[in-house]
């Protein structure tokens, strides 16, 4: 009868380093570099077209369509450039 191959666990530095949720102001700072360049480039883009709205619609229009481009667009790198910038330190 074989016995069975033990199993040993990776050696520690090859385990990958969890990064906790970032703080309130690291959080700020990544929205505001997602958000900022979001909203120029849509003002700039649709600045003609969006000028015939009112402001309330300007503003619905510009939040539906940059909302998903920071949350699933720009967001998941800036939470993986977080990790990457933090666990090199």
């Amino acid at each position: 009868m074989a016995t069975p191959t033990p199993v040993t666990p990776p050696p520690p530095h090859s385990r990958p380093v969890s990064v906790g949720p970032p703080t309130k102001h690291q959080l700020a700072l990544m929205i505001w570099l997602a958000v900022f360049p979001t909203l120029t480039v849509l003002n700039l883009a649709l600045g003609g077209w969006l000028s015939a709205l009112a402001p309330v619609g300007r503003t619905f229009v510009l939040a539906t369509i940059a909302v998903p481009i920071v949350i699933y667009g720009l967001m998941p790198p800036l939470h993986r450039l977080r990790a990457r910038l933090l666990t090199r330190a």
